[in-house]
């Protein structure tokens, strides 16, 4: 048995490796899943106890140095093979030019949306993403048993007690209502996350812009006018708008704001669930309990908020119908805003 053992690995010592295909044939004799060293391990019942272990041993070290001659040779074809194509370079050929990069249409979306907003009067806030339960639910009173607080919406840190990713960016309004005076007029872009199936309408992370206007004798009225001006902005001035009643636990009354989309082609069907209206953010007054929770005297000032994802603000203006497109970092669809 040992002679068989001394005889293989003779053979594969003087095995002739020459190039890639010649290495190949060396790891199929040696190493592949027939290999010939193989049957040598179901003969070893045939070999008395008592030399077993030292049989056993000489196997593993000719499977080792076959092992060990294969990662040899494979390094040393490697290396020559670089040689000669690095010899083979024409070094007074032009070199190629670098693809030039372009901004996500995420980032193109958001920064119309600061500008709309910015030139009414609105300034940037940016916060946390990892935040506390108190300031992205309980300041915008959200109570313990709502939907939201459950696991299958929110991200909860396992070693980090009440802290969470942020569900939405409400909880920059709160921190600022914390540390700021009235009047307070903000818009807060950022990334949020929630644990959603993906899919071509959802995904576990977007992004929103919500805003917040906090002064004395504040109206419905002045957050339609706010709107409306956003929306003629975004979509053109002969953009049709309507307000629905809708509920959200940190304003009262709430409402969402629709865009007519139109009926155009069998995508604005299935976008608009047939009825041509899509909504594209929610609003509302901010609840005096909201204002209480952060120090602000709800009989002295009152206000109005609204948010809306810049994923689905980004898929109106390109048409992609796809959400998943955005995460993906696909260069050939990236490409397509390089002018913008």
């Amino acid at each position: 048995m040992l002679d068989k053992i001394k005889n293989i690995k003779n053979q594969m010592e003087a095995f002739p490796i020459r190039d890639i295909e010649s290495l190949e044939q060396f790891r199929i004799a040696y190493l592949g899943s027939k290999n010939i060293i193989k049957p040598l391990f179901k003969e070893m019942k045939q070999v008395p106890a008592e030399e077993r272990k030292a049989f056993g041993q000489r196997i593993n070290e000719l499977k080792q140095r076959a092992t060990a001659l294969y990662e040899a040779k494979r390094a040393t074809i490697h290396q020559a093979k670089s040689k000669d194509q690095a010899q083979s370079i024409d070094l007074s050929a032009p070199g190629y030019p670098h693809r030039i990069g372009s901004r996500h249409p995420i980032r193109i979306v958001m920064e119309k949306l600061v500008r709309i907003f910015e030139h009414i009067g609105f300034v940037v806030a940016e916060e946390r993403e990892i935040e506390d339960d108190w300031h992205n639910f309980t300041a915008m009173h959200t109570p313990d048993d709502h939907p939201a607080r459950d696991m299958q919406d929110t991200f909860y840190l396992q070693d980090a007690k009440d802290m969470l990713l942020r569900t939405h960016t409400s909880s920059v309004q709160s921190r600022v209502m914390e540390t700021q005076k009235p009047p307070i007029r903000i818009i807060a872009p950022g990334r949020v996350y929630r644990n959603e199936t993906i899919s071509a309408r959802s995904h576990c992370q977007f992004h929103q812009i919500e805003g917040l206007y906090i002064d004395k004798n504040v109206s419905f009225a002045d957050m339609k006018q706010t709107l409306f001006y956003y929306a003629r902005a975004m979509y053109g001035a002969d953009v049709k708008l309507r307000l629905r009643p809708s509920y959200f636990p940190f304003t009262e009354p709430s409402a969402e704001l629709d865009v007519y989309w139109g009926l155009e082609s069998e995508d604005d069907y299935r976008i608009t669930k047939g009825t041509g209206w899509l909504e594209v953010l929610g609003c509302g007054m901010v609840d005096p309990q909201v204002l209480t929770n952060c120090g602000i005297d709800p009989e002295i000032y009152s206000g109005f908020a609204f948010g809306m994802g810049i994923e689905r603000q980004a898929m109106l203006q390109y048409k992609i119908n796809d959400i998943r497109m955005f995460f993906e970092n696909d260069v050939r669809f990236l490409q397509q805003f390089a002018a913008e």
